[in-house]
């Protein structure tokens, strides 16, 4: 039996897995809680629930933060939130109380882009680019199935767009920033916003400088920014058509497959790396 984690800065969804091919069940979402030891505590009760009492043999946990370079421990908390779980050993808190052998820590994004081109909407394409918009911007690059090397992991949406004043795609496009711009949540705004058109061309400068830098066959897009109150992908994709000069050809841009998810996959397919 293995336990997938999903820790967010406000939900965390936890999931088994018996043989790392499928989900064991629906999966149980609780409200993460910001002090670091009521959140184990509560994880620990929802693991032990969805493993049905049975061994554990591995944890996976996407995380949103930055991860010390063994990605053993969260570094950075996100807008705010999870300021206790900072530099908490949490892998090792995870294998003591769940008596696993092995933890493994993921930053989230890059965890639901795994899961995204190992079983999602980039299953079986060998170059995969996940970018997620939702309360921030960021990505992740796949190859044949595995994560990319990197030094410090990747921070596409702190891409400057703008020199004077500088912004960054995240601070022109994320869910935060549209908030901060018209005081309401995004979806209050109403499908039929001109916003959302204004988002999908700012959105597709970024996104095209992406592509450039990866050059991936596919790109698959997610968050609540993606939404049917949203940010239309079909209109991006139209956008990044009309800028691209380098390339021939603009790779398929798709909408993500799993859902909320898609980081539980993607801790399926991180452990079955590993296993």
């Amino acid at each position: 039996m293995y336990i997938l984690l999903d820790i967010g800065g406000t939900k965390t969804r936890i999931a088994s897995s018996l043989d790392l091919t499928s989900l064991g069940g629906e999966p149980i979402i609780i409200d993460t809680p910001q002090d670091y030891q009521k959140g184990l505590s509560e994880i620990a009760e929802a693991a032990m629930s969805v493993s049905g009492g049975n061994l554990i043999k591995g944890i996976a946990a996407g995380v949103k933060t930055n991860l010390s370079k063994d990605k053993r421990i969260p570094l950075t908390a996100p807008q705010g939130k999870l300021l206790d779980w900072k530099q908490r050993p949490l892998a090792d808190d995870l294998e003591k109380l769940l008596h696993a052998p092995t933890a493994l820590l993921e930053n989230d994004t890059a965890l639901v882009g795994l899961g995204e081109a190992v079983y999602g909407a980039g299953k079986g394409i060998p170059i995969v680019v996940y970018v997620t918009v939702s309360t921030g911007v960021n990505g992740v690059r796949v190859v044949n199935g595995h994560f990319e090397a990197s030094h410090e992991g990747f921070e596409i949406g702190g891409q400057y767009l703008s020199m004077n004043p500088q912004k960054t795609l995240e601070e022109l496009v994320s869910g935060t920033a549209v908030t901060e711009r018209f005081g309401m949540v995004p979806k209050d705004l109403g499908k039929e916003s001109p916003v959302w058109e204004e988002l999908a061309r700012t959105f597709a400068f970024g996104l095209h400088n992406t592509i450039l830098h990866w050059s991936p066959d596919r790109v698959v897009l997610g968050g609540s920014m993606f939404n049917e109150i949203g940010i239309s992908v079909p209109r991006v994709t139209e956008h990044v058509r009309s800028i691209m000069r380098k390339f021939p050809d603009v790779p398929e841009i798709v909408h993500s497959s799993l859902g909320d998810f898609g980081g539980l996959w993607g801790g399926m397919a991180l452990l079955s790396q590993r296993s």
